[in-house]
């Protein structure tokens, strides 16, 4: 029978949900269990594709084209197996299924209500996860903070199935915070009393809490926390600030998180968790050799969680290669207005992100052609490859009104175009070319060097395209095209020779990065990057 652990928040947000629900099933994965987690997210949307990433961070693309919440990430980047549309679930998709059911006649002319339809809509997604997969755990994080209006129905499923399944098969992990006060010079435990008393209120018995704190709780913390939430003193889990995400595993199995969980659920704990190859990472990303600046351009960078998968992705590369990556985010608007030189003369390479619409775009060409005549290592992903496209039509092929036509409709050398299959599509929700489609690369190029093979697949979300009218003048230019989509036969990826390294790619390979398996295009950049510095101070 498969076994449920949910994981609720609070106190606050932000205090890490995501991190510990993945270092938990990474631990429990290292016991040979089978686990998956699932994220239940309250906002209204159906899916975050059409939330601004000021308001949601990045949105995080699987291999069956869901857009999902950044946390999906976490997930596959600990454990590095690929999710799937089941794995994020909002209140937008719950409704929207319940009022499709209730539009086709399914309640048999019952009223329907939160209790019992949207409630049984949740368990049944949840328990279709754990159907599909077969899994031993299905660990769910519900979004958002107790006490907040949007998640009730989701507290009031977990305490649902808490009632069918019993204790022993589902269980609640409780994230909350012991702030310090500077003043009184003391950890303070009333905002986690209040907190669990919110999920009591609710009808939820926390069985464990995890403390997120910013020094060492005591062990009279922990006495008084297990009498006033009526938890025993062992299922009260410290956990620490850390300096990087990927230590929290390690705190965790320090504190026996996995183990108290396992004792919960009556499953063994005679399989020890073998994290020699996680500790082998954590070695060489905080004992690195080398370092080196690579300038991030994008349009989100008051944000961070805009790119989060970039920078994890340059953590893991980074690693790989025994090399710091300091990643400097600038704003493409603030290349507008010139200084070039002074603003990116001194990065070791350059990667210019992802992104939508026109704000910004004359400042990420500038900064291609500046790395491009000046011989910068150069990665660009998705609009970064457009970019990189219209930079090279403008200023090498002489096409000065080149440009994609998100930018400029009306050009005369529409060099990147809507996709043919986009032209009649009016919604916005999850109507992009999305998940995982195929690429063939060519032999001898820098893809191949860096995948080793010569067919790869990767995960897109966009709707716009290199223009293959304009193939043959880009080759003859001397811009290589070297990877194809086999089935409509659309450009993947652009390379230029006599170049340090010099790369555009549509799709988006930081989707693919994990801790066991940093992505080739991100570790032959960084190495790329390094052997230039390298190179340079020889000269």
């Amino acid at each position: 029978m498969t076994k449920y652990i949910f994981v609720t928040g609070g106190v606050t947000s932000s205090l890490g949900k995501g991190i510990i629900a993945a270092s938990l099933a990474k631990l429990l994965q290292e016991r040979q269990y089978k686990v998956t987690i699932q994220k239940l997210d309250p906002y209204i949307n159906v899916d975050p594709g059409t939330l601004n990433p000021y308001e949601h961070g990045e949105c995080y693309v699987t291999d069956d084209g869901a857009e999902t919440d950044l946390d999906l990430g976490h997930y596959e980047r600990f454990l590095n197996t690929p999710t799937s549309q089941e794995n994020n679930i909002t209140t937008g998709r719950i409704y929207q299924s319940v009022i499709e059911k209730e539009r086709q006649g399914a309640y048999l002319g019952k009223t329907v209500q939160i209790i019992p339809h949207i409630t049984d809509e949740i368990k049944h997604r949840i328990m279709q996860l754990a159907n599909k997969g077969d899994y031993d755990m299905v660990i769910t994080e519900i979004g958002g903070t107790v006490g907040d209006i949007e998640s009730l129905p989701y507290l009031e499923t977990l305490r649902q199935m808490r009632h069918e399944l019993g204790n022993e098969n589902c269980l609640c992990v409780h994230l909350t915070l012991i702030p310090y006060l500077s003043a009184a010079q003391e950890l303070k435990t009333k905002p986690t009393q209040h907190s669990v008393k919110q999920l009591l209120q609710a009808g939820i018995q926390p069985d464990i809490l995890v403390c997120r704190t910013e020094y060492p709780i005591t062990d009279e913390i922990r006495r008084k926390l297990a009498l006033f939430c009526n938890v025993d003193a062992k299922s009260v889990i410290e956990a620490l600030d850390a300096k990087t995400i990927y230590d929290v595993p390690l705190l965790m199995l320090k504190e026996k998180l996995d183990t108290r969980v396992l004792k919960k659920l009556k499953l063994s704990t005679k399989k020890k968790p073998d994290l020699s190859a996680w500790k082998e990472f954590l070695g060489r990303l905080k004992n690195p050799t080398h370092e080196v600046s690579i300038g991030l351009i994008g349009k989100y960078n008051e944000l961070p969680d805009a790119y989060k998968s970039i920078y994890e992705s340059f953590v893991h590369s980074g690693a790989q290669n025994e090399c710091k990556v300091k990643v400097v985010p600038i704003h493409s608007e603030l290349l507008e207005m010139g200084g070039i030189e002074n603003k990116l003369s001194g990065l070791d390479g350059i990667l210019v992100a992802p992104g939508f619409g026109e704000r910004g775009i004359k400042g990420k060409i500038r900064a291609i052609q500046y790395v491009r005549e000046n011989n910068i290592p150069f990665f660009g992903i998705c609009l970064g490859m457009q970019c990189a496209v219209v930079e090279f039509a403008k200023n090498v092929m002489g096409l000065k009104t080149a440009a994609s036509t998100e930018v400029n409709s009306k050009t005369k050398d529409p060099v990147i175009h809507l996709m043919v299959d986009q032209k009649n599509i009016m919604d916005k929700g999850g109507t992009m070319r999305l998940g995982s489609y195929k690429c063939k690369v060519a032999k001898g190029s820098l893809a191949a060097k860096a995948y080793g093979k010569s067919e790869i697949n990767e995960r897109h979300r966009h709707r716009y395209e290199f223009n293959n009218k304009y193939k043959k003048k880009f080759a003859k230019a001397g811009m290589k095209l070297t990877g194809i989509n086999p089935g409509k036969e659309l450009v993947e990826i652009i390379e230029l020779e006599n170049h340090p390294y010099y790369i555009g790619v549509q799709f988006h390979p930081e989707l693919k990065s994990t801790v066991e398996r940093p992505h080739p295009l991100f570790v032959s950049f960084v190495k790329a990057v390094l052997q230039n510095k390298l190179t340079n101070l020889e000269k």
